[in-house]
């Protein structure tokens, strides 16, 4: 389970988050392109910006829920 007290620096303010369990395995970047991206280094990934319409918030969910490693989280 993802932890807020853990989220990667570059998330977007909001309620969904990637915290530093992650490993760049791209799942959630299939699932989300418009919303997570790779860091710079590309050691992680991050939401940069929040999901607004309907889809996004579906393709952020599917996002969390295909994770591995349980690294992205909603605090809503």
């Amino acid at each position: 389970m993802a932890d807020p007290k853990h989220r990667q620096p570059e998330n977007a303010p909001g309620k969904y988050y990637v915290d530093d369990t992650c490993v760049p395995c791209h799942v959630c970047v299939d699932e989300a392109p418009g919303l997570i991206q790779y860091a710079a280094d590309e050691g992680h990934v991050f939401f940069a910006r929040q999901p607004v319409t309907p889809e996004e918030i579906r393709a952020a969910e599917n996002a969390m829920k295909g994770c591995p490693t349980e690294a992205i989280g909603n605090d809503g």
